[in-house]
């Protein structure tokens, strides 16, 4: 079976309206199935270029299950925050 993942990465402009968002999105995730893999903060560019310092690693079971997350009514009533909150870039990958 092949799982799914979204990266974000991260620049908080609100560290405030950041902790509001964060703890709003992980009971977005659990009707999809998904789970946080990590968050962590950048050690060190070792090839290219990187803008954002902060990223997070989040599961899913399969690409069908993050594109209903990012569409449900659940994760798109946050996008505002977000958007006050930080500037991010969120990609979805397949394995």
């Amino acid at each position: 079976m092949n799982s799914a993942y979204v990266i974000g990465q991260i620049t908080v402009k609100d560290p405030e309206l950041w902790a509001v968002y964060r703890s709003r999105v992980p009971d977005t995730l659990a009707p999809w199935g998904g789970e946080l893999v990590f968050r962590g903060q950048q050690s060190a560019v070792l090839a290219g270029e990187n803008r954002h310092p902060d990223i997070v690693v989040i599961r899913f079971p399969d690409i069908t299950a993050v594109n209903g997350w990012f569409a449900s009514p659940a994760y798109q009533s946050l996008i505002a925050i977000r958007e006050q909150a930080a500037d991010m870039v969120l990609s979805s990958y397949e394995t």
